[in-house]
């Protein structure tokens, strides 16, 4: 999937990859996509559950492995 910005939130866990998707996509223009980088399986329910409190839209969630860790992308769409 295509994004706009990247954001790096690897050897973070819970809360902190939401609380850095939060001060990005405020950087960001309306309809822009945010990739969230994530190696917190958190993320998985986290991030779905953050856009359908704060209104963004969430477009896309992929998992690789990445040097024998699994590694979650996470793509949010600014809406407001």
């Amino acid at each position: 999937m295509q994004a706009d910005v990247k954001l790096d939130t690897l050897g973070y866990f819970c809360p902190m990859p939401i609380i850095m998707t939060s001060k990005k996509i405020k950087e960001l223009s309306m309809g822009q996509v945010l990739e969230v980088l994530s190696d917190d399986e958190g993320i998985k329910k986290d991030m779905p559950a953050w856009c359908q409190t704060t209104g963004h839209q969430m477009v896309g969630l992929e998992e690789e492995e990445q040097q024998a860790k699994r590694v979650y992308k996470a793509y949010v769409k600014k809406t407001k």
